[in-house]
This record gives structure tokens, C-alpha cells and sequence, in this order.
């Protein structure tokens, strides 16, 4: 698993598992002045077209400000081989946008005095390990410290389309040990929510499902929102993607509801997320009291399924979700009455990008249009020229071939995609943004290509295929280190906008967690130098005059990338 870059597609171009895009296309910047609601609507699609034409969106879109509704619409398809399009009412799985309507059942339970979200968890599972140091709180907060679930990727491959149990559930975390004291940290954990779940069902005697619908979606109308999405017979249903192109795609699986349950199951509409916005306006599911608390951060700028955060000087709250096939966001501004809504079937969108274009559409503010990539003919003999190895590090190989006329790449354990000419040396990839540039040594031979990615461009020297490298993995040994010196280094380190290197120490182990990421251990070759053994990457931490921490240094392909402490 790569530290510098994660993503949710299946076909990738880095390091191994998945990669997070960081949108680096060249940008036009516009600036809005005073806009009418028609012009707004106009820039707003206008923003969600540029971003479909360049593989970056495929699904659908709702923007609202002050109760009128300016972009409701499709983009993209959303079946592709039956070439079925994207609307206003195309039915999508939103992942963790689950949690904040399992957060106001649990509100709306504890306004009717059925519990309290400082209850411990021992009064509902006391056979829980750790069950008399966790709250209901701490569970919608994630500063319970319990093992994340489906970062069990042995479950996750193979068991996760699979309908489960409240026990195999439990299975999966009950004997990991709390990565933290409840409450002092905060640490994303599926398994809260499936908690929180398990709980309403405990307490009312009916169904987590049949709960939300009498409680939340019958009383609001949101008549398209379920939860069996694999048994969805509706015309409406979009097929979630892996990845997408105007050539070929590939079906996700669906995840079972009992598997993802409160932590993620929720299908639903842009229309009628839309009414559980307008909801939160009046106390029709909650109380402003009890959205107060929701809103109200506990760590790490998360309430109880809301992350809380300013723009433009703002108060927003938002939440994004990811589950097999689809990527979701929303995006609340209730001071300018704003509500931004985006559902993608690819599964791999760039949606707080998106977002933030669309929000700055709003408050006439500058805003980024992404550039069409546009695709060239180079002649076959030039594109021969780049077939071969090239190495991006040492055990990890980048293959280029020729294929029926077209140009193919594969990574070591990955599958292959293609690559489109924007250069006769420049390429770029539509399933994932990745650009491939390829140089040339002075005798006019191919020696490398350069790999452009996330803000990074990473070199590979061509080799030869059949040759062990001459670089080999250096063989390090771990050592020893007082944990009082470890605990200097934890933190979180930003190596990119909106990208986090978190450093935690648990069990006496100091653990990496780039932003998307599982945790990883870190074992130390020195004081201040660490590496990982799951990827060839090394951690150097570096001191200010005050012999403080102050960043880190990511060694990994070659560079070395400096990270800020920013907490």
C-alpha cells in the first residue's frame, strides 16, 4: 500500500492497492461576479460537464440555495452497456453518508429517553472485552479506539457480498485490542456504527431498517431511500463501476446491507437526500438541541456522522462515503442555506474538488475548470519506441506494450490499461489521473519514463526484463526505541493538500495511516528513521531549534518528500 497516493478504482498505476487521485489536469481559473439564479445553474453545469467530459464524474448532481434548487441532473450512464443515462432520479448506494441517519436515530432514541449517548456499551453488549470503557458517544464520535473492521481485507474480498451476522460481525473486532483510551483519540472505525445499529435494534425490538423508515424516510417522504440494494428491481438503479471509459467498463460487486448495515447501506436519490436537508432546517427527526450536538466536534473535527469545517469563513458540515461501485458527498452551509449533493456510479470521483468549484460558483468566488485532455495519432513506429520494463523501484515494474494499436501499461500484480496520446511522448490514462511522459537519452534511445501522479513525478529506468535489478531491497533491521521518544513523533504531517501522513502509538508501536489508508507499523532503523516493510518506503523525522518535531520526510521511488507537522 503506497503512502503517497490511494484510490478506490481497480486498475491502478503506482504502488499496491489503491490509489488516491489528487486532480492535477491544468486548470482555466474563473472568477464569478454577480450571478442570477439562471446564470448560477448555467456555471454550475457547466463546472459538472467539464468534470464528466474528463472521466472525473459520472452520476448525479443536486445544488440548492435558499430553498431553490439551481442543478438537479444526471451525467454519464447509468448503465453503460445498455447506454441508460444518469437523471435526477437515479438511485445510488452513499456508503458512509449512512452514519449521520444513524446518528439521529440514536438522537431521536435518546430525545425519547429509550437511552443516553453517555450510556457505556456493557449495558447493551457486556460480553464485549472492552465494553464497559466505550460509550454510545464514543461510538458516533470514532474516539472509541475499536478496530475497523473492514480493514480485514481477507472479509472484505471475499466475504463482503455476502449476507453476515451480528456475530461474524463482532468476530472481526471483539478480540482486537482498543487502539486508544475511549475518548482521547480519534480514529475512523466502521465498526461504531455497526455498533450503533446492533444497539437501535436491541432497543426498540424492530429492525435497524424498518426503524429508519418509520422514523426518517416515510415521515420526510424520501420514498426512493431502502437499504437491500442488491434486491432493487427499480428502472432507477445505477450499476456501480470499478472503473469506466468510453470503451470499456467493469461491474462492481455489491456489498451485502447486513455487511455494510448502519455503518454504510443507505440507497437513495439526490431528491431525497435533499428532504433530509431540508428537515435539519425544522425538528421534524431531531431537535435543534440534539443537532446542535451532532454539529459540535469532538476530535479531529468530527461530530456524530458530520466533519465539521469553514469555508469562506463559514460553518459547513459534510460527509463523504465510498462503497464498492459508487463515491458520495454531502455538503451543508446552513448559514447561506446552501446544500450540495453528489452521487457517482464510477466509483472513483473527484468529488471534493468538485464541490468546492461548485460551492465557490455560489459565493462568487474563483473556481477551477479542468482542461479536456484531448487525444492524438502518433505513427506505430514512434509508439514501439517506449515498449519495455521500466522501474519504478526496486521488485516494481512498470510494462509497456503494444497491443492492437494501442499503447498498454501493467504494474507488477495489477492488470492492464490503456494509455492515450496527448504528446507523441506524452500519455495519460481515463481510468485513473495518471500521465505516462517518456524522455529520451542523447543517443535518441528511450531510457526512462517519468510518472506523473498526485503532484508527484516519479522516474523509471527502462530495464531489461530478464536482468535482476542491480538495485536490490536493502536488507534493514529493526531496533529498539524508548517509547517516550517515540511519542514525540505522533501527530498528523500534511504531505499534500487534503493528503495527512497521522502517526499513532499503539501498543507500543508506532503506526502510520495515510489519508483513505489502513494503518501500517513503522519499525525503526535509527532514533528518527523508520521503514515500513508492507511497501520499500522509509519516515525520517526531522527537529526544529527547540528540539521539537517539526516534519517528516517520506523517502519512497526515489524522493523525498517533506511533510509539515500541522498537529
Amino acid at each position: 500500500m503506497p503512502l503517497v497516493s490511494t484510490n478506490r478504482i481497480k486498475i491502478n498505476i503506482y504502488k499496491t492497492s489503491t490509489l488516491k487521485k489528487i486532480f492535477i489536469c491544468i486548470c482555466v481559473v474563473t472568477s464569478a461576479l454577480s450571478l442570477t439564479a439562471q446564470q448560477a445553474a448555467q456555471k454550475l453545469d457547466e463546472l459538472i460537464a467539464a468534470f464528466t467530459k474528463n472521466g472525473q464524474f459520472n452520476g448525479s448532481v443536486l445544488v440548492a440555495q435558499k430553498g431553490t434548487i439551481l442543478l438537479q441532473k444526471g451525467y454519464g450512464y447509468k448503465n453503460s452497456d445498455k447506454k441508460e443515462t444518469n437523471d435526477g432520479n437515479t438511485i445510488f448506494q452513499i456508503g458512509s453518508i449512512t452514519k449521520q441517519f444513524t446518528s439521529a436515530l440514536i438522537l431521536h432514541l435518546q430525545e425519547k429517553k429509550k437511552l443516553s449517548i453517555h450510556d457505556k456499551l456493557s449495558k447493551y453488549f457486556p460480553a464485549l472485552p472492552f465494553a464497559d470503557s466505550v460509550t454510545i458517544e464514543n461510538l458516533m464520535s470514532h474516539t472509541s479506539g475499536i478496530y475497523n473492521y473492514t480493514n480485514d481485507e481477507n472479509f472484505m474480498k471475499n466475504d463482503a457480498v455476502k449476507p453476515t451476522s451480528q456475530q461474524k460481525i463482532f468476530a472481526l473486532f471483539k478480540d482486537k485490542p482498543l487502539a486508544f483510551e475511549p475518548g482521547s483519540k480519534f480514529s475512523y472505525s466502521n465498526s461504531n456504527y455497526m455498533l450503533l445499529g446492533y444497539i437501535i435494534e436491541k432497543i426498540t425490538g424492530k429492525p435497524y431498517e424498518k426503524q429508519m423508515h418509520e422514523i426518517i424516510f416515510t415521515p420526510l417522504q424520501m420514498n426512493h431511500s431502502g437499504f437491500n440494494f442488491t434486491s432493487l428491481k427499480s428502472p432507477d438503479k445505477a450499476t456501480g463501476y470499478f472503473s469506466l471509459t468510453a470503451t470499456s467498463n467493469t461491474p462492481s460487486t455489491i456489498v451485502d446491507s447486513s455487511v455494510s448495515f448502519a455503518a454504510g447501506a443507505v440507497y437513495t436519490t439526490v431528491g431525497d437526500l435533499y428532504k433530509w436537508d431540508r428537515s435539519l432546517y425544522t425538528e421534524k427527526i431531531i431537535s435543534k438541541a440534539s443537532l446542535k450536538d451532532a454539529y459540535t466536534p469532538r476530535k479531529e473535527k468530527y461530530g456524530f456522522g458530520w466533519v465539521i469545517d469553514s469555508v469562506y469563513d463559514k460553518p459547513v458540515y459534510k460527509h463523504g462515503g465510498g462503497i464498492f461501485g459508487f463515491t458520495t458527498n454531502i455538503f451543508r452551509e446552513p448559514e447561506e442555506d446552501i446544500c450540495i449533493i453528489l452521487l457517482d456510479n464510477k466509483g472513483d470521483g473527484s468529488l471534493e474538488k468538485i464541490t468546492a468549484g461548485l460551492n465557490a460558483i455560489l459565493h462568487n468566488k474563483p473556481y477551477e475548470l479542468p482542461e479536456e485532455q484531448k487525444e492524438i495519432t502518433v505513427d506505430s513506429l514512434i509508439l514501439k519506441q517506449y515498449t519495455g520494463s521500466y522501474e519504478l523501484s526496486p521488485k516494481f515494474i512498470l510494462t509497456v506494450t503494444f497491443e492492437n494499436g494501442k499503447m498498454m501499461i501493467e504494474a507488477t500484480g495489477q492488470g492492464k490499461a490503456e494509455m492515450f496520446a496527448e504528446k507523441e511522448n506524452y500519455f495519460f490514462l481515463k481510468v485513473a489521473d495518471i500521465q505516462v511522459e517518456f524522455t529520451k537519452d542523447a543517443d535518441g534511445k528511450t531510457d526512462k519514463l517519468i510518472l506523473h501522479q498526485n503532484g508527484q513525478a516519479s522516474p523509471a529506468k527502462k530495464v531489461d526484463p530478464n536482468s535482476v535489478s542491480a538495485e536490490k531491497t536493502k536488507q534493514r533491521t529493526a531496533i529498539a526505541v524508548d517509547s517516550s521518544i517515540l511519542k514525540q513523533y505522533i501527530g498528523e504531517y500534511e504531505l499534500a493538500p487534503n493528503f495527512i501522513l497521522s502517526m499513532t502509538l499503539e501498543n507500543g508501536k508506532l503506526m502510520t495511516q495515510a489519508t483513505g489508508q489502513p494503518k501500517f507499523e513503522m519499525f525503526a532503523e535509527k532514533e528518527n528513521f523508520f521503514f515500513l516493510k508492507v511497501v520499500d518506503a522509509q519516515v525520517e523525522f526531522t527537529k526544529d531549534a527547540n528540539g521539537k518535531t517539526d516534519k517528516l520526510i517520506l523517502h519512497q521511488n526515489g524522493r523525498d518528500m517533506p511533510a509539515k507537522k500541522i498537529k
